[in-house]
């Protein structure tokens, strides 16, 4: 899809998975506080954060965290968060990692997928000497107010992914971190175990080299492969779209057996059809092409199960004659339904 620039800003482009603001919502359900709030004027809705096909934009992300930050009554609430993480926390991107060769291997598999795991900001390795690189991370100009947190969030949670594949012995060298010391700055020194200094030039984890030559005992190249297939898969499935665009596909999603319709939808977005009509335009695409989408992946995903009909699957898509799902599905794919179930099996 071509983003044209008022979209291709790309603080408006929905393309980051909504990990961060699950954890957050998780968090907050535990404490009894209601985060309902934190979406008003998103177009974002609470039922969707949990939804792996849901995509967000920086922009709606650091408002919801910066609404959390406001209402949970957490020291540290990024040190909490990542603290939180588990290897399953990053789904298909620890699982590659984990069966990688070596740790140098899956730390360069985490760079070119990270974002698949939803992260905030931006890592890079730098490697000046001979002895140690560091992973550099970086956000926009914008998030400037929530650096501490992203920095907290990504950190502690990349320690823990690390102690998962490596063992608990892993410490980096330091941490350098480009905001001054908070009150609480004792906790960074006790979760990381090294030294952290504040007020850098950078945020950085800095590591010694020598780890990157630790051997996986749970190498397995087939699996390994396998995953890094569904990795790029993933990474390809959610092109880059506008936040409007994105909006209209997590309600479609949620409606495709009701065969909505343009006005329908624009109420559901609090949008009148001329207004959802034009925001669309001026994101490259339509309400058709958008709606053909959703019902083209999801029925890829439909016939992949043998057990469900044609006629089933066009019923779930909203069609209620197999032979018009048909005609949509050729004209959507340039194949028959029954072509791209053989070739997807």
């Amino acid at each position: 899809m071509r983003l044209n620039t008022a979209i291709g800003d790309r603080l408006s482009v929905a393309d980051r998975p909504t990990n961060i603001l699950c954890g957050l919502m998780q968090l907050a359900a535990e404490m009894e506080v209601d985060c309902d709030g934190w979406f008003a004027g998103t177009r974002l809705q609470p039922a969707e954060i949990s939804n792996p096909d849901t995509r967000m934009s920086y922009r709606q992300a650091s408002t919801v965290i910066r609404r959390a930050l406001h209402a949970l009554p957490v020291e540290g609430l990024g040190l909490v968060l990542g603290d939180r993480q588990n290897l399953g926390n990053f789904g298909l991107l620890g699982l590659a990692m984990k069966t990688a060769p070596d740790f140098g291997e899956a730390v360069r598999i985490g760079m070119a997928y990270q974002r698949n795991s939803g992260a905030l900001m931006d890592m890079s390795l730098t490697e000046r000497d001979t002895d140690c690189l560091a992973a550099v991370a970086t956000a926009p100009d914008e998030a400037c107010d929530l650096l501490p947190f992203l920095c907290e969030e990504l950190f502690s949670s990349v320690l823990k992914l690390i102690h998962e594949l490596v063992g608990p012995e892993f410490r980096p060298l330091r941490l350098e971190l480009g905001y001054p010391a908070p009150p609480y700055a004792r906790r960074y020194r006790d979760l990381f175990g090294c030294e952290v200094r504040f007020g850098q030039p950078r945020h950085a984890m800095v590591i010694e080299r020598c780890w990157l030559e630790l051997p996986f005992a749970s190498y397995n190249p087939v699996t390994s492969n396998q995953v890094l297939t569904l990795c790029r898969m993933q990474l390809d499935a959610q092109p880059a779209c506008g936040e409007t665009t994105a909006a209209l596909e997590n309600h479609l999603r949620m409606r495709l057996r009701d065969n909505p319709q343009m006005a329908e939808m624009a109420a559901e977005l609090h949008l009148s059809e001329r207004t959802l009509r034009r925001q669309l335009a001026e994101e490259g695409t339509s309400f058709s092409a958008v709606h053909d989408r959703v019902r083209t992946n999801h029925a890829m995903e439909l016939l992949r199960d043998p057990k469900l009909s044609i006629l089933a699957i066009g019923g779930q898509l909203g069609f209620n004659d197999a032979r018009e799902f048909r005609r949509a599905f050729k004209r959507w794919t340039g194949r028959a339904p029954s072509e791209a179930r053989r070739s997807s099996g």
